[in-house]
């Protein structure tokens, strides 16, 4: 059964680094969350490291720009680890072949940029399904449609034993009021109908491998039982945090609020019957659970 606490201050001091979500825990998409952002800023008050651990298929620069508009300050975190960037790596380094089919749209351009971290990376041409070694899904070209509208073009591939890279394994995200659909949901019917789809963002090894790598490189040498995950994301953040071998706090107010009674105009607290339900369906344990990061 996970506790329940009223603020990250009631377990911090066990920890010397968070790697900490950002859509649903820091902001809503729209706007950033001021309590988070103190609770975050009081942790490295004291020396603790934040590293966000982002399911966003942006290159971290990107990212830095879009928590920027919604006013996500700078003081609040240490670095950036993308499952853009953990998925460009693999493309680089030629998992889905040099010429792609690309889901996405104009946002995602920055996905193809140049980058460093690959030697010797193969040559990436951007071409037409019928001309593909590979897919790279960055986004649904409509993320309000229902993903079977791909089914035809996902047949085509999987007949033709094409592979799709995954850059976002999330399934939906709440932007303001609405919900959309992201990367995963493509991902996970390519993988449904019978296709495989490669993942780097969480739950998923990659990720944080990247995460504590951009630990090292700000000269801090944490061991993995001075970490702690903290999402709202019970199959990403909390299940990739569980095959990391780090601790958790699940954040219910965010995707699961409806499932666990959370309500930011009561108590802003998770019902423990509803979240022990909620918990024991998904078959995952986190450590602890907050309704809202503070």
């Amino acid at each position: 059964m996970s506790a329940i606490i009223g603020s990250f201050s009631e377990i911090s001091d066990r920890f010397d680094a968070a790697f900490v979500d950002l859509w649903g825990c820091m902001h809503n998409g729209v706007k950033s969350w001021p309590e988070a952002i103190a609770a975050m800023r009081a942790f490295r008050a004291r020396g603790g490291k934040v590293i966000l651990v982002t399911n966003s298929p942006r290159p971290r620069r990107e990212v830095e720009g879009q928590i920027a508009a919604v006013g996500l300050p700078e003081d609040c975190w240490d670095a950036i680890a993308s499952s853009g960037d953990s998925a460009r790596a693999a493309m680089y380094e030629g998992v889905v072949g040099h010429r792609v089919w690309v889901m996405g749209d104009d946002r995602d351009d920055p996905f193809f940029a140049p980058m460093k971290l690959v030697e010797n990376p193969v040559t990436i041409d951007r071409v037409p399904l019928d001309e593909a070694e590979g897919i790279v899904c960055c986004s649904p070209f409509d993320e309000t449609a229902d993903p079977e509208v791909n089914e035809p073009q996902f047949r085509e591939a999987i007949d033709r034993g094409l592979k799709l890279l995954c850059a976002n394994p999330d399934i939906v995200v709440d932007r303001g009021d609405d919900r959309v659909w992201c990367a995963g949901a493509l991902a996970r019917l390519y993988s449904q109908m019978g296709g495989e789809s490669l993942y780097f963002g969480k739950p998923h090894a990659p990720i944080y491998d990247l995460a504590r790598r951009r630990l090292s490189a700000l000269g801090a040498d944490v061991p993995d039982d001075r970490i702690v995950c903290i999402g709202d994301g019970i199959h990403t953040d909390i299940r990739g945090a569980a095959d990391a071998g780090l601790a958790s706090l699940f954040i219910t107010g965010g995707l699961a609020a409806e499932e666990t009674g959370t309500d930011i105009l009561s108590d802003g607290q998770p019902k423990a019957d509803l979240l022990d339900d909620y918990l024991a369906e998904a078959v995952l344990s986190p450590d602890w659970a907050i309704g809202f990061l503070r």
